[in-house]
């Protein structure tokens, strides 16, 4: 990115304007750029949002270097068990069977709505957005972090090799284990016939970024037609979190 170097600051969104300003980055990314959509996408103020957004926490990413209202280069949507009580119930739960998580017991946290402004990904944005969201973790004792996560597209047979390894090697147990509403079998190809190094190509940073903190999927894909993405359920059980990265995501930025 040209021009001088990020200055990054992360917050929880304070007012009606901030949560705007997080829908205008998810339209470039979710709309104009995946093609998504959806019956709530406000097309003339260019608004990516849905009924979700009222009863969720945002968590915003600015560069100061920028003006406003364009500091906002990355968003996180975060809701408790509490919030989606009071609300229209957790997002995910649209797309997986969550009895699994809801019966656990341990506070959970449905992370969503996740996105980058295509100038800030590859570098430190996401690092920024982790270290603030692990502060959450920490401060309200989450034990369980979900949420979907999306390849573009909704050809499950072209992503047979991503699918197919992300089944093989990181399925959940059975106890933490949701399962896709409308499922779509994931094993779609043997061990033995996956291209290893072509489907971790294929399979986007952010999932990798989550398998790589010990996350884990769950039962079957998701097909979404209305966002032209394919999902699976991502599960970190925060206890479990890799000590190293754990440590790297930890501590600096206050929300």
């Amino acid at each position: 990115m040209a021009g001088p170097q990020p200055e990054f600051s992360v917050s929880l969104a304070r007012s009606a304007e901030d949560i705007r300003a997080a829908q205008r980055l998810r339209y470039r990314v979710f709309v104009e750029e995946l093609g998504g959509g959806g019956i709530m996408v406000d097309h003339e103020q260019q608004l990516e949002r849905d009924g979700f957004d009222a009863c969720s926490r945002h968590l915003l990413l600015r560069d100061r270097h920028l003006p406003e209202p364009d500091q906002v280069v990355g968003v996180y949507r975060l809701m408790t068990r509490a919030d989606a009580e009071e609300g229209l119930g957790f997002y995910t739960a649209s797309e997986y069977d969550l009895a699994p998580l809801l019966a656990s017991g341990r506070p959970l946290l449905e992370l969503g709505r996740s996105c980058l402004h295509p100038a800030y990904r590859g570098g430190p944005g996401m690092y920024h957005l982790w270290r603030a969201l692990s502060d959450v973790i920490d401060e309200e004792g989450i034990g369980l972090l979900f949420g979907v996560a999306s390849f573009h597209g909704t050809d499950t047979s072209a992503l047979a090799g991503p699918l197919s390894l992300l089944h093989h090697l990181h399925l959940a147990p059975p106890d933490l284990r949701p399962r896709s509403r409308d499922h779509v079998p994931m094993d779609i190809l043997p061990p033995d016939r996956i291209d290893r190094p072509a489907a971790l190509r294929a399979t986007p940073a952010l999932i990798k970024a989550y398998l790589r903190l010990g996350g884990m999927i769950g039962d079957g894909a998701f097909v979404d037609h209305a966002f032209n993405t394919t999902d699976i359920c991502l599960i970190v059980d925060t206890s479990r979190l890799n000590a190293r990265l754990k440590a790297i995501y930890s501590s600096g930025i206050r929300v």
